[in-house]
């Protein structure tokens, strides 16, 4: 239950001036309907009404309050025509100028011969200076209880910037005096106030220096903003785990070097320095008594594949199943053609399980994974269908997180006793961004690249040298190279002048004939099957493809991808793309081909691929680039909207975050101390109240 001191910030916004019935239902659709809605709402710009200059000295383009005397009205001849006043004082003469203005009006506010203060935009017109809709208008008297420097916040149709302005200044004295929640030394050091005067500095800012995200008073409401989400996802995770340790016991899956060295023996390559490292996270965690929920971050090429067989043989070593689940039947089918020998080789059996398998081949899979004989399966989102029973699911591998929603891994998670889920994806996301959206799991970065990986050679061209990279194939394929060639269209759109791929296709096969095949996300997934065989067979040479070969689609003899415009991708995106070259022995070249003029963003976002291959330092540029609330898009879920903190100039707070949200809920777990009831409030506060029923008492 919400504690009384925090009623007043709880209370409806109409109880502010100026919010009547109607306004309160934009507001409420706008930015929230109580009090506190309106207080996290914070300006973001001012008016400094501290410039008071002569009329004869006053700056172009600046906001001036200038204190005159009325002295003649002129009412426009026809409708089209604005009204006028001129004003003057000791240092000359000013026109206010009003468009489809109400002249009686006017003449009430305005009267000739009384003396006004006038405040807002001046502009030079025709060598006469004028204030188009002045700011304010008003005697001297009601012009000082105005505040100097004025917060200009942002706004919706419907509600005008005075209303807002004048509601959220009188909410300010409704904050209330609050236990703090913050550390006093923490505060001390980063010389940061308490939060009602970090609340109140912010809605009355002295100087445009205090709308800066660095400024001590946002700092700290960003600091607050964040700790609420880290506690929420801190609490979520433990009565998760909790709610699972009761219903479901975690497993525990003892070592299983045995298996796990023959395994690595056999392969022809050493394991890089971060894939140990995620493999003893892993099996760490195998070996506790509580459930894994683990993400495993990797680049393009990283070897995440080779770490997850890793787990999947420390759960069958322990004799349960495992299950690997990909998000199409192409990278389903591929995990089995790289998978299956290593399994093979170590006896282990192992089915392919898609939504094509049907009839008596599909019943002797589901039968097999019933009584165990199999023991990993490899499949898409057919795994986790009803009538799919496994004799004691152990550990679920989820390859590309972004590609399937919380509720399917679920699914798949209540197919067995306690199971362990790794989530893999091979999209790089910046730090800032994984404890965000990814706080209530475990993370496994890999960085580095397998050896022997040779870079990729990363080409900038214009659409005007079209012809000369088509003819330039020619040398490509007589080496016996195969080649990507990517469209960001199937068909041509009238709408969108970009490339297509039906008509790239077209006429790459006027130069190459039927050496060049074609493969989109609006094909059957058997014709799309048929095509990408025959060009990992060698058959097509060069393939013209949509984003559907993006991820994990692995044919080590391609060595060329290009990908026209290329302004229209996102870094992510064309890293990803790039990655499908540069898996083999061969050097490998990447052309980006552009129709300009760039702007300045698709222009250093070109630049960037051009000049790093590294999957991680690429994300954090997209970051800087287009911000956090484009990074992950509508591909990634689980990234939260907040009111206060930027995700990019707060990056620095969140480590700090995430230790304090640990270490409290060691010392606190229940939130009952002094500090852990001081944060309740703020849970409160940020509508994150729904947390506090995790907590086992109040």
């Amino acid at each position: 239950m919400r504690p009384s001191t925090l009623d007043p910030l709880f209370a409806d916004a109409t109880q502010l001036p100026g919010i009547g019935p109607k306004l309160a239902k934009t507001l409420a659709d706008f930015i929230g309907d109580k009090i506190i809605d309106l207080l996290w709402h914070l300006p973001s710009n001012l008016i400094d009404r501290q410039y008071r200059p002569s009329l004869a000295e006053v700056e172009d383009g600046r906001i001036a309050t200038f204190d005159v005397t009325i002295i003649k009205h002129e009412a426009p001849r026809r409708r089209n025509l604005p009204y006028r006043i001129t004003c003057q004082n000791d240092s000359g003469f000013l026109s206010l100028v009003f468009f489809h203005a109400k002249g009686d009006w006017l003449a009430r506010a305005l009267p000739v011969g009384a003396t006004r203060m006038i405040s807002g935009r001046v502009e030079r017109f025709r060598d006469n200076l004028q204030i188009v809709h002045p700011d304010h208008m008003l005697a001297a008297a009601e012009f000082k209880k105005l505040p100097t420097i004025e917060p200009v916040y942002p706004l919706t149709a419907g509600i005008s910037a005075k209303v807002l302005m004048k509601a959220v200044q009188a909410a300010l004295p409704r904050i209330p005096a609050l236990d703090e929640w913050q550390q006093a030394d923490w505060l001390a050091k980063n010389n940061w106030p308490t939060w009602q005067e970090a609340l109140v500095a912010a809605h009355r800012p002295e100087a445009r220096e205090a709308l800066e995200p660095h400024h001590p008073a946002r700092q700290r409401l960003a600091y607050d903003e964040l700790l609420a989400h880290q506690l929420v996802l801190a609490l979520v995770r433990r009565q998760r785990r909790q709610m699972l340790g009761r219903q479901l016991a975690g497993r525990e899956f003892a070592p299983a070097e045995k298996l796990q060295t023959a395994f690595l023996d056999n392969l022809p390559f050493q394991l890089t320095g971060s894939q140990i490292e995620a493999a003893a996270d892993i099996s760490a965690d195998m070996q506790a008594p509580s459930r894994m929920l683990r993400l495993l971050q990797g680049d393009v090429g990283s070897g995440k594949t080779v770490v997850a067989v890793l787990a999947m043989l420390q759960a069958v070593a322990n004799g349960a199943q495992a299950a690997i689940m990909a998000p199409t039947e192409i990278l389903a089918q591929q995990h089995g053609e790289t998978i299956g020998p290593w399994l093979d080789a170590l006896g282990i059996r192992w089915g392919l399980i898609t939504g094509r398998n049907k009839g008596k081949q599909r019943q002797a899979h589901l039968d097999a994974l019933a009584n165990g004989e199999t023991q990993i399966a490899i499949g898409t989102h057919a795994l986790f269908q009803d009538d799919i029973d496994f004799k004691d699911l152990g550990l679920a591998v989820v390859d590309e997180q972004h590609r399937f929603g919380v509720q399917q891994r679920m699914s798949l998670s209540s197919k067995g006793n306690g199971i362990d889920v790794l989530v893999m994806t091979a999209t790089p996301i910046p730090r800032t961004l994984t404890l965000t959206a990814y706080g209530d799991m475990d993370v496994s970065r890999m960085p580095d690249k397998p050896p022997g990986r040779k870079p990729i050679d990363t080409r900038i061209f214009s659409t005007d040298r079209y012809p000369e990279v088509v003819s330039g194939l020619k040398n490509v394929l007589a080496e016996g190279a195969r080649i990507y060639w990517v469209c960001p269209l199937v068909s041509e759109n009238e709408l969108v002048d970009l490339a297509a791929a039906e008509d790239r296709f077209k006429d790459l096969q006027k130069h190459y004939g039927d050496a060049v095949g074609l493969v989109h996300g609006q094909m059957k997934a058997a014709d799309k099957d048929a095509v990408m065989a025959r060009f990992q067979a060698g058959d097509i040479r060069i393939l013209v493809a949509t984003t559907v070969i993006e991820v994990g689609v692995n044919v080590p003899e391609a060595t060329v991808m290009i990908i026209e415009h290329a302004e229209r991708f996102g870094l992510a995106q064309l890293h990803q793309l790039r990655g499908r070259v540069g898996r083999g022995l061969d050097k490998s070249s990447c052309l980006l081909i552009y129709r300009g003029p760039l702007g300045e963003t698709a222009k250093a976002r070109l630049q960037i691929m051009r000049v790093t291959e590294d999957g991680f330092v690429i994300a954090e540029e997209d970051l800087r680039l287009r911000g956090a609330g484009e990074v992950l898009g509508t591909r990634q879920s689980g990234l939260p909207t907040f009111r206060i903190a930027d995700l990019e100039a707060h990056a620095n707070l969140l480590p700090t975050v995430h230790d304090d949200v640990k270490l409290m809920l060691h010392n606190d777990p229940n939130l009952q101390s002094p500090r852990g009831q001081a944060l309740r409030n703020l849970l409160y506060l940020f509508r994150r109240d729904e947390a506090i029923r995790y907590l086992t008492s109040g």
